[in-house]
């Protein structure tokens, strides 16, 4: 049926609308600093979305209608601030996609983007505190907060997930901003409420340090069994070594932030190898996934290789539909047009469009008809705050790759 709808509209969109204004729209990575590795492949899963969304809009309206400004954040708040800022008053963005790490995304939306009301999707910040900011409806996200991932990763902990993975004993190391506090008061929460004991938690500053010889005998004091790696891979890659070579300590549990090769490569595969750790991920049988995955590779020559690349698409996508619904609204373009209608072409009742099916949404939103984004990474259905919920991964590694252990869906996930 949607297909031919498809068909009948093509043959009605002779009317046209006039070339479609283009929008500005940032990307606000990290390049350089702890999560450098990150990046550039989170940047091309915006690419991708924004390339798909423009050969449709050109296919149904005449030309393209969003350009991609990339700045990078180097994991830093007041770096991220800046290059905000210079998104906002000199590129014009009507949105971000961005940040990455949580404590520069706070920081970005209190200091640039709720005082100039432009809307920001951050495919990749985990914090509670994102929920949290009082931001008049411009801050959203397409990944899920770590309320969900600290329950998972003790439930992996404390041996529910996998067969043999047990331990009374814990020790936390974190990043000292609001990613690394929140998963960590997530996880200790969740692992003391199953019995489990916290020997030691332990926060290091954001920027990579030279050694963390001090902090390590901290963490170790108390003899814990397994250390959860609550941080960035720039951060990790230092430590885990000193761990390995001062202390001979080798049994991490790792996390979204430390879901990397750049720590298998620093550290060597046999050092990594069946370490497991959790992220918020898509199911890799998710309809919207396989076809994303199947983009990605197309376009640039590998599989995902990385967290957050499928809910930076999912974040471009959103803002692009909404952009397409404005310009079908005529009304101007702007970042509060674009925040009214993130709701409107994501969440539910509409007709349900999917990854790369923009060209369809397109000629829907022309014939009046609702749009629901199902996304790469899972639903994109907005609550309250702005949020989002998605499955969470469970992987490991293997021969120096990353595999996929198991899935679990956001209903498979106890409250606590």
């Amino acid at each position: 049926m949607k297909r031919a709808l498809g068909v009948l509209l093509v043959a009605l969109a002779g009317y046209g609308l006039a070339q479609p204004p283009v929008s500005n729209v940032g990307t606000l990575m990290s390049y350089t600093g702890a999560l450098a590795e990150y990046g550039p492949a989170i940047n091309n899963g915006a690419m991708l979305a924004a390339d798909q969304l423009n050969a449709a809009a050109t296919a149904v309206f005449g030309g393209p209608i969003i350009n991609l400004v990339a700045e990078d954040a180097a994991t830093n708040p007041s770096q991220g601030v800046d290059r905000a800022r210079k998104l906002i008053n000199t590129d014009g963005v009507v949105a971000i996609v961005g940040a990455l790490s949580s404590g520069v995304t706070v920081t970005v939306a209190e200091s640039a983007v709720i005082p100039s009301e432009v809307v920001m999707i951050s495919p990749a910040s985990t914090s509670p505190l994102v929920a949290l900011l009082n931001d008049d409806d411009f801050v959203y996200r397409t990944t899920a907060a770590d309320t969900l991932q600290g329950v998972v990763l003790a439930q992996l902990a404390r041996g529910e997930i996998v067969d043999g993975l047990n331990y009374d004993r814990a020790a936390i190391i974190y990043v000292n901003n609001p990613y690394g506090q929140g998963l960590s008061e997530a996880f200790a929460a969740a692992f003391e409420a199953r019995g489990g004991t916290i020997t030691a938690s332990v926060g290091h500053p954001e920027e990579p340090q030279p050694t963390y010889a001090g902090l390590l005998s901290q963490l170790f004091a108390g003899d814990p069994e397994v250390v959860i790696a609550a941080t960035y891979p720039g951060n990790a890659t230092v430590f885990m070594q000193e761990a390995r070579d001062l202390h001979g300590f080798t049994n991490w549990m790792m996390t979204d932030g430390t879901k990397s090769i750049d720590i298998a490569e620093a550290l060597g595969a046999d050092t990594v190898e069946g370490l497991y750790g959790t992220a918020a991920g898509a199911d890799p049988e998710w309809a919207g996934y396989t076809t994303f995955s199947a983009d990605y590779e197309a376009a640039y020559g590998e599989r995902p290789p990385l967290p957050y690349i499928d809910t930076a698409y999912d974040a471009t996508a959103v803002i692009g539909l909404a952009i397409a619904k404005a310009i079908v609204d005529g009304v101007e373009v702007n970042a509060t047009s674009i925040r009214d209608r993130l709701r409107e072409v994501s969440n539910p009742d509409g007709e349900v469009v999917g990854v790369g099916e923009f060209e369809e949404a397109f000629r829907l939103l022309e014939l009046g008809s609702p749009i629901n984004y199902t996304g790469a990474a899972g639903e994109v259905d907005f609550d309250d705050v702005g949020d989002v919920v998605t499955p969470m991964e469970v992987w490991s590694y293997a021969g120096g790759d990353i595999v996929t252990v198991t899935v679990l869906a956001a209903d498979q996930i106890p409250p606590q």
